[in-house]
């Protein structure tokens, strides 16, 4: 797995000889947070955009938020709880941000505010052919697998019917398309390719769907935001102009690339929120 350099933002000057004064770090903003010099990120385990390292966090998301806590001066705290418990993490005051994958929608816009679009997540066909046109696709006797609960199923629904099986988790997914009792799978292209990296989905072409007009999703692709409690508009202008500054200089395609994705989604284009 590829890893891009680190960026020094704090150093100590040297005040006399051997000793030295203290931290000349200059935060690039004036920015509170519930633990004065500490940003406690509240996430899940979802490779490869949230993992757990030592007392730290990898991953796509954890590498930029990581990074924004170092322009900020901040220590970074993260705490891996259930994933539907990030969110309460923040709404109760024991974290001050969630990463980790999360779709920018209406319906999580109105609990909660979103930065803006960190990368996109586009929609996967996982097969042993490589075909990318879910209509002809649909045309096909074939059962096709899915997760609940993401923002295209309710269009694969449609397309499919009864040929599509709905799954709790990608992993449940992942397990029945090995198996073979699922021909093909629709899932998030970066979750495939990253477990692919890891060894799994063998034999398995992990290709983007093209574009279909009856699959929202699959013309534009969700946005991925970190969240952060409504009304705490300091931090969020903090993540947003760092964010951009990410972006600009390369660090976020920089992010995908270090976990073996495309650069190319860090090229969000407008935000948009899922209905």
């Amino acid at each position: 797995m590829r890893k891009i350099s680190s960026y020094v933002v704090c150093a100590c000057i040297a005040a006399s000889g051997s000793t030295f004064a203290a931290d000349a770090c200059k935060p690039a903003h004036d920015l509170k947070t519930l633990v004065p010099g500490q940003l406690t990120v509240a996430t899940m385990v979802i490779p490869p955009f949230s993992i757990p390292e030592g007392k730290g966090i990898k991953g796509v998301d954890g590498q930029i938020i990581s990074r924004i806590a170092e322009m900020e001066c901040l220590k970074l705290k993260p705490i891996f709880v259930d994933t539907r418990a990030v969110m309460q993490y923040v709404l109760i005051d024991k974290a001050d941000v969630a990463v980790g994958n999360w779709f920018r929608t209406a319906a999580r816009g109105k609990v909660m505010d979103m930065s803006e679009p960190v990368y996109i997540d586009s929609l996967g066909v996982y097969s042993k052919t490589g075909v990318k046109d879910l209509v002809q696709l649909s045309r096909e006797d074939k059962i096709v697998g899915s997760v609940q609960g993401y923002n295209w199923t309710a269009d694969l629904q449609k397309l499919f019917g009864n040929n599509l099986k709905l799954y709790p988790n990608p992993v449940a997914l992942a397990q029945d398309l090995t198996s073979g009792r699922v021909d093909v799978g629709l899932d998030s292209y970066s979750s495939g390719i990253y477990a692919q990296q890891q060894g799994a989905l063998g034999g398995y072409k992990i290709v983007h769907a093209a574009p279909t007009e009856s699959v929202k999703a699959s013309i534009e692709p969700a946005q991925i935001a970190f969240m952060y409690k409504k009304g705490n508009d300091q931090l969020g202008q903090a993540i947003n102009a760092n964010l951009k500054v990410m972006r600009d200089n390369g660090e976020v395609g920089a992010a995908l690339e270090a976990y073996g994705l495309s650069a190319q989604d860090s090229d969000v284009g407008t935000p948009r929120e899922i209905e």
